[in-house]
Formats: C-alpha cells, sequence, structure tokens
C-alpha cells in the first residue's frame, strides 16, 4: 500500500489519466454501418457540387447572366440547411428517448426519394422542393454522430473519427465523379446513351441515381445489421408521458439532474442515464463549443459553396472557366490525398499534439486559403492554364486538407461538453442547429457575396474581405476552448 501509494505521489498529475487509461478498441461489427451511412449522406453533397452551376444555366432561370448563377446555386444549397436547422434539433432530441435507427431509416429513405425527385426536375421550383424537403427529413448527419458517440468513449473517438475520413474520401472521390462525367450523359456518352430518350429528357438523372442507389443499399443495411444504441424503453415512456403531462416530466428530468450522486432517494446511473430538459443542456460548456463549431462550419461550407463556382466562372469575370468533368476531376483527386492523410496521420498528431493544437493549426489555415483565389486568378490571367496555376491549385487544395482537420477535433470537444451520457443528441442538436443555420447564412451569402463581387464596377476583392472575416471570427471563437477536451469531461 505505502509503495502504491509512493508511485501515486512521483507520477505528474497530469499524467496519470493517460497512463491509467487503456485504448478501448473500436466496435467494429457496429462502426461499418456508421462508415456506409456517412457515405450515403455525404454523397449527396458531393454528387450535386458539379454539375449544379450547369444546371442552373440550363434550365434558364437566369435568363443567360452569368452573374445570376451564383446567386440561385446559393439558394437551392441554402434551401437544405434551412429547413435541416429548424429540424435537427427536434431530431436530435428525439433520438434520445425513441433510439438512433428509427431516425436512421427515415432519413435514408428522404434522401432517396428526393435525390430521385431532383433529378426529375426540369424547374427551379422543383428542385428547390426536392432540396426543402430532403433537408427537413434528413436527421443523418447528426444521428450518425450521436450513435458514433454512443458506441466509443475518449480513447478511441480519435481512431473513429480517423477511419470515419474513409467514408467522406470514398464520397469525395465517387461523388464529384459521377456528378460530373454522369451528367449529360446522352450528350457526353451519345454511343451508349444516345438513344435513350429518358436522359435526353433528364440529363441529370443519372448522377442523382447514384445516391438513390446507395441511400437505398444504406436503409437496407440500417434496417436489417444495425443495433438501437440508445435503451429506449423508460425513456419512450417517460417521452410519451412528457407528450400528457409536461410538467410532471420537466419536473422529474430537473429532479433528476440537480441530485447529487451521493443522494439516497436517486440512483446515480438513473441520472447518467436521463436525457436533460434543454434548458439544462445549454451550459457555458455547450455553448462555447456551440458558438466555435458554428464558426468553423460558416467560413468551411462559405469557401465550398464558392469553390465549384470559382472554377466554373469566366476567367474574365475573376474565376477559371473550367468544366463539369475537370472539376470534377479536380474535386476528386483534392478528396483523395486529403483524407488519406487523415486516415494515416490524424490520430498519431492527435496523440502527439493533442486536439486543440490541431483546431488552432487547421483554422489557422484559412486566412492563406482566402488569399489564394485572386492569386490563383490573377496567376490564369497571366500565364493561362499551365503548371504555374495548377501548382497554384495544389498548394490550395493542400491548405484545405489542413483545414479539414478542424473537424475530427472540434468532435472531441463536443462530446466532451455534453452534460451526461443521455443527453448527447440533445447537445449535438444544439450544435447542429447552430451549425446549420452557420450552413444556411454561408451557402446564401457566399454565393451572393461572390456573384455581387465581380459584377462590372464592383470591387473583386469585396468577397475576399467577407471570407476573410469569417476565418479571423473562426480562430477567435476558438480561443473559449479548454485547451485538451479531458478537463471538461474531468469537471
Amino acid at each position: 500500500m505505502i509503495a502504491v501509494h509512493q508511485d501515486d505521489e512521483e507520477t505528474p498529475l497530469l499524467q496519470q489519466p493517460e497512463q491509467l487509461e487503456a485504448k478501448t478498441p473500436l466496435p467494429w461489427d457496429q462502426f461499418w454501418i456508421i462508415l456506409v451511412l456517412q457515405f450515403s449522406d455525404q454523397l449527396v453533397i458531393e454528387t450535386l457540387a458539379p454539375f449544379t452551376p450547369q444546371l442552373v444555366r440550363d434550365i434558364g432561370v437566369t435568363r443567360g447572366d452569368e452573374t445570376q448563377v451564383g446567386y440561385y446555386v446559393g439558394i437551392l444549397h441554402s434551401s437544405y440547411y434551412v429547413t435541416q436547422t429548424l429540424t435537427i434539433l427536434y431530431w436530435s432530441q428525439l433520438s434520445d428517448h425513441i433510439g438512433r435507427k428509427p431516425l436512421i431509416l427515415l432519413a435514408s429513405f428522404a434522401i432517396a426519394s428526393t435525390m430521385l425527385s431532383f433529378g426529375l426536375s426540369r424547374s427551379f421550383l422543383g428542385l428547390l422542393v426536392s432540396r426543402i424537403i430532403c433537408g427537413a427529413f434528413n436527421a443523418q448527419n447528426g444521428v450518425i454522430k450521436n450513435s458514433l458517440m454512443d458506441i466509443t468513449n475518449a480513447t478511441n473517438l480519435p481512431k473513429a473519427y480517423a477511419y470515419l475520413q474513409i467514408s467522406f474520401m470514398l464520397a469525395a472521390i465517387i461523388g464529384p465523379i459521377a456528378g460530373g462525367l454522369l451528367s449529360q450523359p446522352a450528350d457526353r456518352f451519345p454511343e451508349i446513351f444516345g438513344h435513350s430518350e429518358l436522359l435526353k429528357t433528364y440529363p441529370y438523372l443519372l448522377p442523382c441515381a447514384v445516391s438513390v442507389i446507395c441511400a437505398s443499399i444504406a436503409w437496407l443495411v440500417t434496417c436489417f445489421y444495425l443495433r438501437e444504441s440508445v435503451s429506449t424503453r423508460a425513456l419512450l415512456l417517460n417521452f410519451m408521458k412528457g407528450w400528457f403531462s409536461p410538467q410532471s416530466y420537466t419536473k422529474l428530468s430537473t429532479t433528476l439532474s440537480n441530485a447529487p450522486a451521493s443522494c439516497g432517494g436517486v440512483n446515480p446511473e438513473e441520472i447518467s442515464l436521463t436525457p436533460l430538459p434543454l434548458r439544462d443542456v445549454l451550459t457555458p460548456k455547450v455553448l462555447a463549443v456551440t458558438a466555435s463549431n458554428g464558426t468553423l462550419i460558416l467560413f468551411d461550407i462559405a469557401r465550398y459553396s464558392i469553390l465549384a463556382i470559382f472554377y466554373a466562372t469566366p476567367i474574365e469575370l475573376g474565376g477559371l472557366s473550367l468544366d463539369p468533368p475537370r472539376i470534377g476531376a479536380i474535386f476528386a483527386t483534392s478528396s483523395f490525398v486529403t483524407f488519406t492523410f487523415q486516415i494515416l496521420f490524424y490520430a498519431r498528431l492527435h496523440d502527439h499534439f493533442g486536439a486543440y493544437p490541431i483546431l488552432l493549426t487547421g483554422l489557422g489555415s484559412g486566412i492563406p486559403i482566402v488569399i489564394l483565389f485572386p492569386i490563383i486568378n490573377a496567376l490564369v490571367r497571366a500565364y493561362g492554364m499551365g503548371w504555374v496555376v495548377w501548382s497554384a491549385i495544389s498548394i490550395l487544395h493542400m491548405l484545405m486538407a489542413i483545414f479539414d482537420l478542424s473537424y475530427a477535433s472540434m468532435q472531441l470537444f463536443i462530446r466532451a461538453s455534453a452534460p451526461n451520457r443521455a443527453s448527447i443528441g440533445a447537445t449535438n442538436g444544439v450544435v447542429q442547429l447552430v451549425g446549420g443555420g452557420a450552413r444556411m447564412v454561408a451557402s446564401a451569402c457566399a454565393g451572393a457575396v461572390f456573384s455581387y463581387s465581380i459584377q462590372i464596377s464592383r470591387d473583386p476583392w469585396l468577397a475576399y474581405y467577407f471570407f476573410m472575416s469569417m476565418a479571423f471570427l473562426a480562430i477567435g471563437t476558438s480561443l473559449f476552448l479548454p485547451r485538451d477536451p479531458r478537463l471538461w469531461e474531468e469537471v
């Protein structure tokens, strides 16, 4: 006993958790299903990105005005995030009570049906309605994160997020290729699809069908293989009682959340397994990580929204005049390099440096990312699409790869900020609510500001001033986070 006490005394305090806490292996029997679901969800965004600007031109909503393309592309992107923002908190809280699996099934069905509708739409209104419905019922992204946090802990979560990049990588490779090469197939591959009247009438149905098939497979995998990660019997009973007697349910939740662990009348396990009411979830930790995650998403979606527009915009208006297949090839190549780097090295970087330094480094890379946009346009004006421009594009995407490391680190802070394990869904819901608002604002504003800045007599740097302010805002809000997410878990 004395020897043990002496060892503990001589061991540095900050090193004790690392030495005593062994790493838990990943539960691959369920984790592979999360990889499939994440791939299906991300594939939609990646597939739409390469051909959406050309689709907006083809349906005639801009009436030939090239400066209006960014506005309408931004409306399509933001419409999805508007409805997702309005519903994400409800779906996340609901998943704490009825379980993750029913909502994942609903989301996969929503993706499949709305992507089919998107491919069959021949008007801007039809496209808009499809994206709105998809955003309203697709809770998959948030619920997947809840499920991942259910089956992992602080020791294996960094490795889980590193492997999760496999889904993003595959979606980012297959999506742009499908969206770029399979759009307008009757014109691009006349010997194969030239006789199909269906594909002539609906030239963007084929790339959308790729997402439909993948979402259908994800639905089947979830239905037959995914195990529910939330014990829902008692929670569902309390949730149903809450509909008939909201006051009593709120009183019960408040009592459990405020009761001390040593209280003889309340079981500590019951406290940790009881979802807290929303007002008790809104702790300073949750608010801090919500603000930081929101500004991170605000900048990321803004730069992502204008990337395809920047590549497709004519050179004389500030872009690169690239066609959809070349844009898709750039996105696919960049994604392969980015996610391969994250898969191989993120867990090691996290073990060596920690979550916060990686987060801050990623956010700092946003500043040179913004500066490179006008530099690349200046280079293409001076030298054409030669090796100088392609080198600059390569540097741009390398910096974006560094920026993307921020997301995995941010998830560690989100998990650590949850008041208890049973309120992970609600915590994620709050974070996703603000993140969805950031996506909505960024999607609408990024394309609009870029289109406004390239108009005649406007300041072409206006858009880049706007994006630069977003980058500094993201860095500023990250300063309110602790230097290690484990410090929150120990409180």
